[in-house]
């Protein structure tokens, strides 16, 4: 399977027979190109702005709701979170998304805005690629996706939701986040190509946006 970050929260996710899905589409305010193609599922993890533009978006599902679904031999659980640490009162819900694709578990955290509880942790499973918001302002910072991740404990950890270049509005960059992971390895394209059994466990893999 192919993961493509396009920036932000945004991945366009490709399975080996060429089906399509998409994370979190953000619009132009951004700061980075927005998406602009066909793909088979668009998942969103709540309606503010930076997560959920499909207007120049030609998909055939949308997934905005927690639930089991199956659409093209590919498994999505949406599963019901919180944008904050307190249960949502100060930013609203959020989704978590696991997607099985080409026998892979894919984790998708959305804004997080705290770090999951153990009953919540079980919830989400065995998961191999692990998509986390690190930016802290609006989710999580550094440190907390860095306990957070090492609970899960997949076999790749991908961080997104955080400050470069051409973000417009202000938050933590990668420095916090690795520093607690101790490890990253950038990755010189916005695409991880993968294909082999994986092995071992709290990989950090930093792509290049689109």
């Amino acid at each position: 399977m192919e993961i493509q970050w396009i920036a932000h929260s945004c991945f366009l996710l490709k399975d080996s027979k060429g089906k399509k899905l998409l994370t979190d589409p953000f619009d132009e305010t951004v700061g980075y190109n927005t998406f602009q193609g066909d793909v088979d599922i668009v998942t969103t993890s709540h309606t503010h702005f930076d997560h959920c533009y499909t207007e120049k978006i030609k998909y055939k599902h949308l997934i905005n709701t927690v639930g089991s679904y199956n659409l093209f031999e590919i498994n999505i659980e949406g599963i019901p979170s919180y944008h904050d640490k307190v249960q949502g009162a100060k930013r609203g819900k959020n989704i978590i998304f696991i997607i099985e694709m080409d026998r892979y578990r894919i984790c998708h955290l959305g804004d997080i805005g705290y770090v999951l509880t153990e009953n919540e942790l079980k919830k989400l499973g065995n998961i191999d690629i692990l998509l986390i918001p690190i930016g802290g302002n609006f989710t999580i910072d550094g440190r907390e996706a860095a306990k957070l991740a090492k609970a899960i404990n997949s076999h790749i950890v991908i961080p997104m939701h955080y400050k470069t270049s051409c973000l417009t509005f202000e938050l933590e960059g990668l420095d916090q986040f690795l520093k607690y992971m101790k490890n990253g390895k950038r990755v010189k394209s916005n695409t991880l190509n993968i294909e082999n059994k994986l092995s071992n466990y709290n990989v950090v893999t930093i792509l290049n946006f689109t």
